[in-house]
């Protein structure tokens, strides 16, 4: 072998962003879509995929009528790509700074209904804490993705199964059918699944497709027309729909702990979802990520809180088996009324 042959270097890839593009691409399934999400042009991003492909001499995708389709070949590049991304956020995560003073940024991705009313009124005491921390709160329906760099820690409903995450079960959060005074004053209360029909039920869903299943399962034969009096996708606006009177909904029980107006009824149906908390493992490693996991972890605490038990305790028996303070309305809370005290600013009660 000639000593030319042997210097002769590796070829690279040179085209970083095509890399990020095509992953994007097969992510939305959409030329369309994924242009929009990046703030390109279709054409551009037409382009730079062709520029792409040619530069591999390998055709990664077909167009089709429906989006596009990841051919064989594209496949295996699609996974390297994939393990590209995640070392450039890796090595993004390495160069975070390992400050033994609390201070900077930290973001923190949480369910839209825990967020405005568990955990929004809360985080004062936190920031307390460590006043020079500033914390970026990004309520939402769908969970942000932690491996990505979209949050630093994620509270959700769903638990994550992707590697490389820790996954804290903070809770169980019990559901149970709720009404404004004003509701009962009109139409009186359900006492049996077919008085149901009699009345009208506020829902709360993320799609379509969930409302109907939901609905099929638990009132099969009843014409959702003249049922269901308002839907939403948020949990703000269900919880203010059925404390306005609207109709019957489902909230979760905790929010009969707070001084609040609704009536819990007793009814054969009630569901239950557990909390999860998750963060990559390297961002535990960062004391102001790890400060808030710490935190968060305290604030859901069921022996503090006996409504995120997993157990479900009837709302009726929940103010008696608290022992905190007052949490306060969650409508004056809504309303811009001063946070009740969390746990670690109590005062010790006078004997």
């Amino acid at each position: 072998m000639s000593e030319h042959v042997l210097r002769r270097p590796i070829r690279g890839l040179t085209d970083w962003e095509g890399a990020h593009l095509f992953l994007e691409l097969v992510r939305r399934s959409s030329f369309r879509a994924t242009a929009d999400h990046l703030g390109i042009s279709v054409n551009t991003l037409r382009a730079r995929i062709d520029d792409f492909e040619k530069s591999l001499k390998v055709k990664l995708v077909t167009r089709h009528v429906d989006g596009v389709r990841v051919t064989a070949e594209g496949e295996r590049i699609l996974e390297l790509v994939a393990e590209m991304e995640k070392t450039s956020f890796e090595l993004v995560r390495a160069c975070e700074p390992a400050q033994k003073t609390m201070s900077g940024e930290v973001r923190l991705s949480i369910t839209e209904g825990l967020g405005a009313v568990w955990v929004g009124n809360r985080l004062v005491d936190f920031q307390r804490r460590y006043p020079e921390l500033m914390v970026d709160v990004h309520a939402t329906m769908q969970s942000s993705d932690v491996l990505r760099l979209e949050t630093d820690l994620a509270v959700q409903l769903t638990r994550p199964t992707a590697k490389d995450l820790k996954v804290v079960k903070l809770g169980r959060m019990h559901f149970h059918f709720f009404a404004a005074q004003s509701y009962i004053d009109r139409h009186g209360l359900p006492k049996s699944m077919a008085d149901f029909g009699k009345h009208r039920l506020v829902i709360q869903t993320d799609s379509d497709e969930n409302a109907r299943r939901v609905y099929d399962k638990y009132f099969p034969g009843l014409p959702p027309e003249k049922f269901i009096a308002q839907r939403s996708n948020v949990s703000s606006v269900h919880y203010w729909a059925v404390a306005r009177g609207a109709g019957v909904g489902m909230l979760p029980t905790y929010i009969y702990a707070y001084d609040t107006p609704l009536v819990p009824f007793d009814m054969p149906i009630r569901y239950q979802t557990d909390i999860w908390m998750t963060y990559h493992e390297s961002a535990g490693q960062i004391p102001r990520v790890r400060a808030l996991a710490d935190w968060l972890v305290e604030a859901f605490s069921p022996r503090l809180y006996p409504w995120f038990r997993d157990e479900y305790i009837p709302p009726s028996e929940l103010r008696k088996k608290y022992r905190g303070p007052s949490l306060g309305n969650p409508l004056d809370i809504a309303a811009g009324e001063p946070a009740p005290r969390t746990p670690t600013e109590r005062k010790k009660p006078k004997r």
